[in-house]
This record gives structure tokens, sequence and C-alpha cells, in this order.
């Protein structure tokens, strides 16, 4: 695990540092929970809700990772305050996904599964980002267990818990619902830049209407 680069009290934030974060050494590992062991013959990734064609779609691990793969260098902001800067992901652009799989008009958003139950919701618009990936590397190399293999989803430019490891599907809703973490209390759009950590500082319109 990588350690922090000290910074003395009062300085100013580092350029290229969303409001609060600090620049990381290393790639430390955070989950909730524990690493779920891969089983190449049973994994399956599925999207499913509300597609354009009513149906549900699904790719083997060996069909998925014959799909197009893309690098997009990128920074990882965690909510616990760290930062990890010019990272180069490969894997499955996000948006290839939803011209294999379309979903109907009126989706809004999208509900990323993890292994477990976990999940994380996303704005349609954001889980499109030419910049949102389906990761199966990190610069060069596969993902290691601890840190999603076989499969994290990668936003960029919002909070790296909104890109769940170990994913195992996406589902096309027509209205927002919380994911894990969101029901737990964190932000419901998770912008580093805005520092949009906690649930409390949603403004209207932020989160799913009750």
């Amino acid at each position: 695990m990588g350690q922090p680069e000290s910074r003395e009290r009062g300085t100013a934030q580092q350029p290229g540092l969303p409001p609060g974060q600090r620049l990381q050494r290393g790639w430390p590992v955070t989950h909730y929970g524990p690493v779920p062991r891969f089983k190449p013959d049973r994994w399956e990734f599925r999207v499913f809700g509300a597609t354009a064609d009513g149906g549900k779609h699904c790719w083997n691990h060996r069909e998925f990772s014959a799909l197009p793969f893309s690098t997009v260098v990128a920074d990882l902001h965690c909510v616990t305050k760290f930062s990890m800067l010019g990272s180069e992901w490969g894997g499955v652009p996000a948006h290839e996904i939803v011209e294999l799989a379309p979903p109907a008009p009126e989706v809004t958003h999208v509900m990323v599964w993890a292994e477990y139950g976990f999940s994380s919701n996303l704005r349609l618009d954001d889980f499109l980002s030419e910049r949102t990936l389906f990761a199966t590397h990190k610069d060069g190399e596969l993902l290691t267990a601890e840190h999603g293999f076989p499969l994290r989803l990668v936003v960029p430019h919002l909070y790296a818990w909104k890109g769940p490891k170990w994913v195992r599907g996406i589902e096309y809703m027509t209205a927002d619902r919380r994911g894990f973490w969101e029901e737990r209390g964190y932000h419901n759009i998770g912008d580093p830049w805005s520092e949009q950590r906690y649930s409390y500082q949603e403004e209207p319109g932020d989160g799913p209407e009750l």
C-alpha cells in the first residue's frame, strides 16, 4: 500500500486535485466485504431493466473479453480523500455496451451491479461519458482481485465509489434509485470537484424524488 505525500498545514491545494484531496503514491486497497473468487465458467455480464427491446443481454467472460478494447488516461479520486493521478485504464468503454444493448428512450439512470449485491447508481449522461470504462487493466497489467478483477467500472469525473469493483452488469432505469453507499449517507451524484461527499450536502434535484 502506498503512502500519501505529506502536506504541511496551511499549504495551498495542489494543482490538479479536487478540493480536500491529497496525492497518493501507490494504490490502497479499499472495499467493503470480502474479495470474491472469480469463476470464469460461471461469470456473466448482464444488461437488463428498461432495454430498448425489452429483453436481457448477456456476455460470458470469453465474449466480454472479445469486445472492443480502449485505454483512458485518467485520475481516480477516493471519497476517503486520496487521489491517484494519470493512471492508464484499459477495458471496454461504457458506450460500447450501450450501443450493443440500447436503453429504452425513457431511461435516465443506470444501476451498476456487482458481486454480493453491491450497487451504485449513475445518471445516464455520466455513464455515457467517453471516459467511462469497464476496466480490466491498469497501466498495462490485469487488475488484481483486490482491485476489482475481472471487471471494475471507472468513472473518472466522479468519486471512485461510483465505479464499483467486481461488476456483473447494469440495470437501465426510468427513474433514479440510490445504490449501496448512497443509501448509507453518501452523495447521490459524487462530483469531487464540487466535493459532493455526503447526502446532507445534496441540493434539490440531486437525489431521487421521494
